[in-house]
């Protein structure tokens, strides 16, 4: 990307967000930019950020055996009356609906109506089951209480996934597959995740997880255990039969280890049991020829909300704690290097040119920066703001066919041949 054709000038930051300063930054950068509480646009990085997690998503829910659709954002009341649940969120006023004289509409909040629905002609055999399906899409929420920018608003990125079974067995069977899954998505995106005991809520169901990031700006509180990794929402202690539900269902008989932390939920699972498709009156036939209930599981990685926690994981601070950018993760950031030339030197710009055709032909992301009347500086206090995990130099200082190159979050500097640069960044 050349930041000339960006739209994005010199970046004075200030008065950061003391709870959200990574977002903060986005915001005054212009690379979120705010539409209304809880909405907003994602300028290229951001974006390229959460394509590349919806990347990591695929790529492994594909090989654990889901299977990826596309369902209906806009949804008639009707399915949502057929579960039940229409009048309930209208009430509590969850779901933003649309009135018209075709009928009554929503932006779907969730898609457990949808996708029951949607394989209630296709799943019709046992044949078929056990089949995991899942999407990545936006969702809408009116929430009452947006908070902390992306981690909670109105419209949001998820991937939601639903796994169809013949029983209770063949359910948990799937629910753990996706479990693992899950383990292996956040892994590969460097978030150390606790799957803790949840509460079904409204979802209703037997059994859910959630998958909670410790950090000082999470909504929810945990009681955990580093030593046996056991944890908890501390919502099921407000369950009258909690000490039962922890023993039968997850084995867990004493709590009295475990300390609160406070934490960001980026995923939740369930096991729905017969739920919906009994509602639903949505069936398969068994090998006795008998209509059944599909057994039911729901899982949900909230996509925006990762895109939140890793820049808030990812900023910079100096001696003395003031935030002073961020750096991005090298094995997600959308781009790897940043290249500062001195414009005005034409001889420098050429070469900075040259290196930016040649690492984009070779499939590596990267920023020139030939913006004109910027100083050095600025640049190079830009590039901390992108999130750029290096950036390289061609200033005066360095002779013909060499450049300055900087590790972002070390600071460490070296001056290397143009032709080290792939070998430095990869």
């Amino acid at each position: 990307m050349r930041l000339s054709q960006s739209g994005i000038g010199t970046m004075r930051i200030n008065n950061l967000d003391k709870m959200y300063p990574a977002q903060d930054i986005l915001l005054q950068s212009g690379q979120l930019v705010q539409y209304g509480t809880g909405i907003y646009a994602y300028g290229n990085i951001p974006l390229l950020l959460k394509r590349k997690i919806e990347q990591v998503i695929q790529e492994v829910l594909n090989k654990y055996g889901c299977i990826e659709v596309c369902l209906p954002t806009l949804q008639p009341d009707t399915i949502w009356k057929n579960s039940g649940r229409w009048d309930k969120y209208v009430e509590d006023g969850t779901m933003l609906t649309v009135e018209s004289d075709k009928g009554n509409f929503c932006l779907a909040p969730t898609a457990e109506e949808a996708i029951v629905e949607f394989v209630k002609e296709k799943l019709k055999s046992y044949k078929h089951l056990p089949a995991t399906l899942y999407q990545i899409g936006e969702k809408y929420r009116n929430e009452i209480r947006t908070r902390g920018y992306l981690l909670r608003g109105k419209s949001f990125t998820m991937m939601d996934a639903y796994s169809f079974n013949t029983d209770e067995k063949d359910l948990e069977r799937s629910y753990d597959n996706v479990r693992n899954a899950y383990m292996e998505i956040f892994d590969i995106l460097g978030l150390e995740v606790i799957p803790v005991v949840a509460d079904n809520g409204a979802m209703g169901g037997k059994k859910s997880e959630e998958f909670m990031v410790i950090s000082p700006i999470g909504e929810d509180t945990i009681l955990y255990d580093e030593e046996t990794g056991i944890g908890l929402n501390t919502e099921i202690l407000e369950r009258e039969d909690y000490k039962e539900y922890l023993e039968k269902e997850y084995g867990i008989s004493d709590i009295s280890k475990l300390q609160e932390r406070r934490t960001i939920e980026l995923g939740h699972i369930f096991q729905l049991g017969t739920r919906y498709s009994q509602i639903m009156n949505t069936t398969y036939i068994n090998k006795e020829g008998k209509e059944m209930p599909y057994y039911m599981g729901c899982y949900g990685i909230g996509v925006s909300r990762m895109v939140a926690t890793i820049y808030e994981q990812s900023i910079l601070k100096d001696k003395q704690n003031n935030v002073t950018g961020i750096v991005l993760p090298k094995n997600i950031a959308p781009y790897k290097l940043q290249i500062i030339p001195k414009v005005e030197n034409e001889e420098k710009l050429q070469e900075a040119i040259n290196l930016y055709n040649t690492l984009m032909k070779k499939g590596i992301n990267v920023i020139l920066d030939d913006r004109q009347n910027v100083t050095m500086g600025a640049k190079i206090k830009d590039c901390k703001v992108l999130g750029t995990p290096y950036m390289v130099v061609l200033g005066d200082k360095v002779e013909t066919g060499k450049l300055e190159f900087e590790n972002v979050i070390t600071c460490e500097k070296q001056i290397i041949e143009i032709d080290e640069i792939i070998e430095k960044i990869m």
